[in-house]
């Protein structure tokens, strides 16, 4: 049985232990809340980039571009985010989980022969992909390229995969990212980058492909062509942020979670140590209550 001295070092240490992930927990709130202010800040500029797009499909004139353009799928690249740092409960073992699917998803659908090149976006999906090499899967990580990632990072990531479908090294690229939807609810997701799926252009505005008549200067499919690449930008910048914004809030609900088990074990020692220290002071009364009768 353990001593009341042990018990008060043992209480002690949890209630030290509640302090810390409270402290987190307020920390990684402060960084969700950045990232959703980001997310916020990203989405008027991205509405009127579909917008625009939108106008353009509406005019009589096809448009044509290479990254529209779909083509037989023999190489796939798939980029997969996870987090930099831990203590953020399931979050990277759900993406991970989703990842192993979609590589079974790709070999039904477009045949054993395909070969998939995973670019990993944080140490720790870095780590765990690395067991996943084999015949037909290659891990190909990007220096410089993390899950806190700044604007130039992305843009010369953006770069890098444009250059590689339009060359024909890949014929289509893939982003797997945690989507965030609230504090309490985050859900990994697959989107197709490229090449761009017409509905994506479009998004949910259906009122911007209506109406009014314009006159492009120089000409509509060269300004579509111009664009494309912002909406690119736009996307991949947002998908950067938004599994940011669910790794924190993951980590929100970890804490969260630490610190009421911290709590109630903090409550169940505290029990325990009243308890022993009742009784020996019930002890102590009895012996000295003995020694008098004697």
């Amino acid at each position: 049985m353990a001593t009341l001295r042990e018990l008060k070092g043992r209480i002690g240490s949890v209630a030290s232990s509640e302090k810390i992930t409270g402290a987190m927990k307020m920390i990684s709130s402060a960084k969700m809340h950045k990232a959703e202010q980001e997310l916020k800040q990203l989405l008027p500029y991205r509405n009127q980039v579909q917008t625009i797009i939108a106008s353009l499909l509406s005019a009589d004139t096809p448009m044509t571009s290479p990254l529209i353009t779909p083509r037989e799928v023999k190489n796939i690249t798939l980029v997969a985010w996870g987090s930099d740092d831990g203590l953020c409960g399931a979050f990277n073992v759900n993406l991970f989980k989703l990842l192993i699917s979609r590589l079974d998803y790709y070999r039904q659908t477009y045949g054993e022969s395909v070969n998939v090149t995973i670019i990993p976006v944080g140490s720790k999906m870095l780590k765990a992909v690395q067991k996943l090499r084999r015949q037909g899967v290659a891990v190909a990580p990007v220096a410089g390229i993390d899950s806190k990632a700044d604007a130039g990072s992305i843009r010369k990531m953006l770069d890098t995969l444009r250059e590689s479908f339009l060359s024909g090294e890949t014929d289509k690229v893939d982003l797997h990212y945690m989507h965030f939807q609230s504090i309490s609810r985050q859900r990994p997701v697959t989107e197709q980058l490229l090449p761009i799926v017409q509905e994506n252009l479009l998004g949910n505005d259906a009122s911007a492909q209506t109406g009014r008549p314009y006159i492009f200067e120089p000409s509509a499919e060269a300004i579509f062509n111009a664009i494309l690449p912002l909406f690119l930008l736009s996307t991949l910048q947002e998908v950067f942020v938004e599994n940011r914004a669910a790794e924190q809030a993951a980590r929100v609900m970890a804490m969260q979670s630490a610190n009421d088990n911290a709590k109630k074990l903090r409550d169940q020692l505290q029990l325990e140590y009243n308890k022993l220290r009742q009784q020996g002071i019930t002890t102590e009364l009895l012996d000295i209550l003995g020694g008098q009768i004697r």
